[in-house]
């Protein structure tokens, strides 16, 4: 299959000092960009703006879900859980794994214990590190120049304020980005640490299983062509299957300190009631379906059948883009199973609504597609789209944030 060895080694290859100092560069200037959109966004937030009408750069930190992983650092995990006048479970820390907040706390204890400068810190160092591991990751397949533009996508891109705000995404990112290198490269060890770090960061890490799944295969199918030895599938066997009990050991691990065995679930379910009346209930893929008929049927009027046939032909345009374009084989296979990995756990798991924008950044490893043509007019022309999609994309959640399809 085209595109799915590794290319061989360059003549020149930067050193890693010189790497890093190149990506660094490209983080910073991304990261004055985004500075200059957040201080802009605080500057037209008003009374109806979730941050309110005096809000400045720091309480783009803490909005939204900064402020919940502010209370699992300040005050934990509740124990029973808490209820509505209702009954029901009600919103909880228990959605919000704790890795980042108690890094963050950490981080913040030399400045005062101010947990918002922590969760900065701990953003701004993970997204740079990040930055770095994808360019190794890109590297593998593509060219200095191409992988240095693919870089500047992702450091720029329309969720590029997430490594400016106290969410998890940036820390998770460095993780993932780390752990697809080490597959790529053969090098199973450090995904025994790597696995747990994300199951502990976001969820999401049983879609890293299923992608060691599909990569377990297509490693059987081509072991002619590159030998599959014993070591090699005692490693993906086992950390498949570390990854399925990292990714529902928060589960047991909450239904135990509650005494509720389904208190995570429970939980999940209490945002759902946000958007859905009635009482949600989960099962494989009824959350995207749900929310399938929320939006065609409830907050756009359209006839029900037109989102299936919309969503049906988006999911099959995206399974041939990853499968055909030469751009995206390019990346090699074990970027493109990841891809396919987590966008079939999205169908099974996740009710659409707006944070999806939010949900699709660990694909980012497919910006390196985006920066395979070698016309400065497309690069550069990527890149104005990036920034324009981030302007559009703070001042609608973060300086507005008042509507239903403004919620990060």
């Amino acid at each position: 299959m085209a595109g799915d060895r590794l290319t061989a080694e360059p003549l020149a290859r930067p050193s890693r000092g010189r790497v890093a100092l190149r990506v660094l560069a490209i983080y910073l200037a991304a990261r004055l960009v985004t500075t200059l959109f957040l201080i802009l966004a605080a500057e037209l937030s008003g009374f109806q703006s979730r941050m309110g009408a005096d809000a400045d750069l720091g309480d783009t930190v803490v909005a939204w879900d900064g402020a919940w992983y502010w209370l699992v650092a300040f005050s934990g995990y509740p124990s029973p859980l808490p209820l509505t006048d209702a009954g029901q479970v009600a919103e909880n820390a228990w959605a919000f794994l704790p890795l980042y907040p108690y890094l963050s706390q950490a981080v913040a204890l030399p400045f005062g214990g101010q947990w918002g400068t922590g969760a900065l810190l701990v953003s701004l160092v993970a997204g740079y590190g990040a930055s770095v591991a994808l360019y190794r990751l890109l590297r593998l397949r593509l060219d200095e120049s191409a992988t240095l533009w693919a870089v500047a996508f992702f450091a720029s891109g329309p969720l590029a304020a997430l490594f400016q705000v106290g969410y998890a995404e940036a820390l998770n990112l460095f993780w993932l980005f780390c752990a697809l290198w080490c597959v790529a490269r053969r090098r199973y060890g450090w995904l025994y640490v790597l696995i747990p770090l994300m199951a502990f960061t976001r969820p999401g890490v049983l879609a890293f299983g299923l992608f060691l799944a599909l990569f377990g295969v297509w490693r059987w199918v081509r072991r002619a062509r590159e030998p599959l030895r014993t070591p090699e599938v005692v490693h993906i066997v086992a950390l498949g299957l570390l990854s399925v009990v990292a990714g529902f050991a928060w589960q047991f691990i909450a239904g135990w300190v509650t005494g509720e065995p389904g208190a995570y679930l429970s939980t999940e379910l209490a945002w759902r009631r946000n958007w859905v009346a009635g009482d949600p209930s989960f099962a494989p893929f009824e959350p995207f379906l749900a929310g399938i008929s929320f939006w065609f049927e409830t907050m756009w009027h359209l006839p029900l059948a037109l989102g299936y046939v919309v969503v049906g032909a988006s999911v099959l345009l995206i399974g041939a883009a990853l499968a055909l374009l030469p751009q995206v084989r390019r990346l090699g296979v074990e970027i493109r199973l990841w891809s396919v990995s987590y966008l079939v756990y999205l169908l099974l798991v996740f009710f659409p609504q707006s944070s999806i924008f939010r949900l699709l950044v660990p694909l980012s490893p497919l910006w390196g597609a985006f920066a395979v043509p070698r016309s400065r007019v497309w690069r550069v022309g990527v890149l104005i789209a990036c920034l324009v999609g981030q302007w559009w994309w703070i001042y609608n959640m973060y300086a507005l944030g008042s509507s239903s399809w403004q919620v990060p």
